[in-house]
């Protein structure tokens, strides 16, 4: 069951990889797929799809995976399926550094991945300092500190918008999260922490499925749980950083996907995590499609993320799945 489980999310990746190739804005569609396939595409052509619609939707998987393994696996940290990547202030800490480098006007790709990557560690390591408690880290605490250290930075961002004048417009498109500027760079970025982390994520499934029933619990089976938090949150804070300094801040990506695929497979994190992981970069590639065909410009990804996951938050409330 399982395996055939993860077999048709594999297919669904696969079908939203092509899917992602063959839709977009200009004509071309799956029959000039097939020609490039077989070397018979012209050179035009040929660059849509390699320089354009792969690398797009290759970010879109990879973005989508991130998130959602950063996800899941905080919703165990915490044991509270409403945790997402963002908890730790990441997003805050990534838009103010994307925002003041469109300040200072030296908003290129480099500098905009550099300084929401580097404020988004640095966020995360602050909230992590001031989560710690006599060399612990309580869950609460650290919960508190995010929520914090996000509502500061949030306050700091609308100050740049606001300072930015004429440029406002950039900051606040940067902010809602899309794969509009999505190009062989920006993939190469998020690859390496998106492999390594998944990797890691899933070597620690056991321990994940540990910590979700308790402290005591974890502790019970030789489980070094303060250490592991460490371990968790670093490599979360690592997956969350790469995936917003490339996209934007593109949110519920990492609360729907885990939850619903928990509704699904369970608790288990051995097939829970590859699940959320395949149905994250899914979900992301097949949202980014409409995001780039609904007008003749672009829709942030991170608004139809948001009016499908507000929904579905609410129905996790209704639930009582908090």
């Amino acid at each position: 069951m399982r395996a055939k489980f993860l077999l048709v999310l594999i297919v669904i990746d696969i079908l939203a990889l092509i899917t992602g190739l063959g839709m977009g804005s200009s004509d071309v569609g799956f029959k000039d797929i097939m020609a490039w396939v077989s070397g018979d595409a012209p050179p035009t052509i040929v660059a849509i799809l390699k320089d354009i619609r792969l690398p797009r939707t290759l970010l879109a998987l990879s973005v989508g995976a991130s998130l959602a393994t950063a996800g899941c696996s905080l919703q165990a940290l915490f044991r509270n399926p409403l945790a997402d990547p963002y908890i730790l202030g990441i997003s805050g800490g990534a838009s103010s550094g994307a925002a003041l480098m469109i300040l200072l006007g030296i908003a290129s790709t480099i500098n905009i991945i550099f300084a929401a990557f580097l404020f988004a560690i640095f966020t995360a390591f602050i909230v992590y300092r001031l989560g710690m408690s006599d060399g612990k880290l309580p869950v609460y605490t650290i919960l508190l500190a995010g929520v914090a250290m996000a509502s500061f930075l949030t306050g700091i961002t609308s100050l740049l918008i606001y300072i930015a004048g004429r440029d406002m417009y950039q900051v606040v498109f940067w902010i809602m999260g899309g794969f509009w500027t999505a190009n062989w760079f920006k993939v190469k970025v998020v690859f390496v922490p998106m492999v390594l982390g998944i990797l890691y994520m899933v070597y620690q499934s056991w321990n994940l499925n540990a910590i979700l029933m308790g402290e005591e619990h974890a502790m019970s089976v030789g489980l070094s749980v303060e250490d592991f938090k460490r371990r968790i949150i670093i490599a979360s804070a690592l997956l969350t950083a790469s995936a917003v300094s490339v996209s934007g801040v593109i949110g519920f990506v990492g609360l729907i996907t885990p939850h619903a695929m928990r509704l699904l497979v369970g608790e288990n994190h051995k097939i829970l995590l590859p699940s959320s992981i395949l149905a994250g970069a899914a979900f992301m590639a097949f949202v980014d499609i409409p995001a780039r065909m609904i007008t003749e410009g672009e829709v942030p990804v991170g608004i139809i993320t948001a009016l499908l996951g507000a929904p579905f938050f609410l129905y996790l409330l209704r639930r009582g799945e908090y």
